[in-house]
């Protein structure tokens, strides 16, 4: 195996691997549904489940960023380094968004059942906890994901290093998704509603796409020229053509 297809194997498992946070939605419903989720008793299973997930998916989002970036850094390195920013950027708010998460279960286990003044403040606490989260999910893997695609996709779409229709629909998605991103912070559309989930939906698909052929096919194993780079000066002695 070449050591272009060899990267290509596994920026595409990456890729793949982040969409292992599909179920969070479902693992989560209880905290993001219920108030007083804190004061109540039962399992955390699902809470744990869904951190353990999101977990995965922030190192996975890396490691697709620290692989591609000697591939793309030949197209544009200030975009590659931005995509490796961007991608960074992007795990250490889902990581923030686990803590406050996981700070609710410690409490919720810590205090159990509270009742009368006590049981107000706590449904309070949780509240913050779970705002926090939402907020950092909707930065981190709304808004992130636009922003990762805008400067992904144009490296791949100026390198031709997968086929231009792949990344032609991460650049058309990425303008959607970021505008849903500032309706949802100004109130115009729900955080988890058809709108934004439509708006996801290219985004998403250009990720799996690509995911998808770069594990199958690869990328072109020939080397990338730098835009504006000089052309190779002839040898002394002989002409220019």
């Amino acid at each position: 195996m070449s050591s272009s297809r060899r990267t290509a194997l596994v920026a595409g498992v990456f890729y793949l691997v982040t969409f292992v946070s599909i179920p969070t939605l479902a693992l989560y419903g209880p905290v993001r549904n219920h108030r007083d989720y804190i004061t109540t008793t039962g399992g955390d299973a699902g809470v744990l489940w869904g951190a353990l997930l999101e977990v995965v998916v922030a190192l996975a989002g890396i490691g697709t960023a620290v692989t591609l970036f000697p591939v793309v850094r030949r197209q544009n390195e200030g975009v590659a380094l931005g995509f490796v920013a961007t991608r960074t950027l992007e795990a250490a708010m889902i990581f923030t968004g686990v803590v406050s998460l996981m700070s609710l279960v410690t409490l919720r286990q810590d205090l159990g059942a509270a009742t009368g003044a006590s049981a107000a403040s706590l449904t309070t606490t949780g509240a913050a906890f779970v705002a926090t989260y939402r907020w950092t999910f909707l930065l981190g893997q709304s808004l992130m994901p636009g922003l990762n695609a805008l400067l992904l996709g144009s490296l791949m779409y100026r390198s031709r290093l997968v086929p231009r229709i792949i990344p032609t629909v991460g650049l058309i998605g990425a303008p959607l998704l970021i505008a849903a991103c500032i309706a949802t912070m100004f109130g115009l559309i729900e955080q988890v509603s058809a709108w934004s989930g439509l708006a996801a939906l290219p985004v998403a698909a250009w990720e799996l796409s690509l995911g998808i052929w770069m594990v199958v096919k690869g990328v072109r194993p020939s080397p990338l020229i730098p835009t504006g780079a000089p052309a190779t000066p002839a040898p002394a002695g002989l002409p220019v053509a």
